[in-house]
């Protein structure tokens, strides 16, 4: 029944990374790259739909894949609703939240595609904790100001993985640890897992926590309603600062970690300053974290394609080890945690879930 094949989709900024699985053994993988020419052609990240598809269907077509041989397709979920960790058919109102929503995120092109792909084929359509995972305590949405909540929007799926990961390499099952998991990428989050609940996470698209390679973090709210106020900028123009246009690519011009390092090697003392800001920052956001656990924490987790890289880590360790033991795996076991979720469902080990638009957690 493992043996099912599975096509796993995952769109990013810059990159639709796509895999072919049987069971769990991959057989066929790629990361297609988009040139910021081709994407800049496009005014909005939906308006996308039609180029990633036709790159993912020229790539498997490139390579004889036969279509007709498979059993699902599974995508990264988007900016829906909040709801529960689990996999989620994708339905014609999934996609058309996702068509005409005004958050836009690469991740809302992952349900979009995979039922594009899946529907014409008669096999279903899948997405798996996407970014909207709501799991937070009570107690982690109160702010200061009692119209604003904090939401809960993190790299739920890659988090997930790592987390169950860690979980096993401490010989325990993930329902049983207390992690902090650090998702460093273009975006970054740092999220409380309590036995197996992620309790409290920044929110990692919408101006929370760390400074990363493409966003603005959190920002000193006095300044920002200063610039807001300012009429030197539209929402657009300020949106843009805090979600893509902030963070590492502001102040140095790339949002690559290894040109930073590149510049850092030649003697740039601003590089070196803005590098060692961003893993002050991480730092800060784990540590920040500790309390949630009132010292009973097993281990700190850190991944995402950051962890690949061993000056930025070597800088945040030693700020946190301190507060319990690290374990690292670099990169993102994402494409494996959406075939395995997809596999769940179509063996009957796992209900699949139906995304109704409660605008509500769960």
């Amino acid at each position: 029944m493992r043996n099912k094949k599975i096509l796993t989709i995952n769109p990013g900024s810059t990159s639709t990374k796509l895999a072919l699985f049987s069971g769990e053994e991959r057989i066929l993988s790629s990361s297609i790259s988009h040139t910021t020419e081709e994407i800049s052609q496009f005014s909005k990240i939906i308006d996308q739909k039609e180029y990633r598809t036709s790159m993912v269907l020229g790539f498997l077509k490139e390579n004889d894949f036969e279509f007709n041989t498979l059993d699902a397709v599974v995508g990264r979920g988007g900016l829906l609703t909040p709801l529960k960790s689990g996999t989620y058919e994708v339905s014609h109102k999934m996609v058309d939240f996702l068509t005409t929503t005004h958050l836009e995120h690469a991740s809302n092109l992952g349900a979009i595609i995979a039922l594009s792909i899946a529907e014409p084929l008669g096999i279903p359509a899948y997405i798996v904790d996407p970014v909207v995972v709501d799991e937070l305590d009570d107690i982690a949405r109160i702010t200061g100001i009692p119209e604003i909540e904090r939401k809960s929007i993190f790299h739920a799926l890659n988090q997930k993985a790592a987390a169950r990961e860690a979980a096993k390499s401490l010989g325990k099952k993930y329902e049983e640890c207390n992690l902090i998991v650090a998702h460093l990428g273009g975006g970054i989050s740092v999220g409380a897992h309590k036995q197996g609940q992620v309790v409290d996470v920044n929110n990692a698209l919408n101006g929370d926590g760390p400074f990363s390679p493409e966003r603005a973090g959190a920002i000193p709210a006095w300044s920002l309603v200063e610039m807001a106020t300012s009429g030197d900028y539209s929402i657009g123009q300020l949106k843009k600062k805090l979600t893509g246009g902030g963070g590492i690519v502001a102040h140095l011009g790339t949002n690559d970690l290894r040109e930073v390092n590149k510049m850092i090697a030649t003697g740039d003392k601003k590089a070196q300053m803005v590098f060692d800001a961003m893993a002050y920052n991480v730092a800060k956001e784990i540590a920040s974290l500790s309390p949630v656990f009132a010292g009973n924490l097993d281990a700190i987790v850190l991944t995402g394609g950051i962890a690949h890289n061993g000056e930025f880590i070597e800088l945040l360790i030693k700020r946190v080890e301190f507060l319990a033991p690290i374990k690292i795996f670099p990169g993102e076991d994402e494409m494996v945690a959406l075939c395995r979720g997809g596999l769940r469902v179509l063996c009957n080990e796992e209900e699949v879930k139906t995304w109704t638009n409660s605008g509500g957690k769960g």
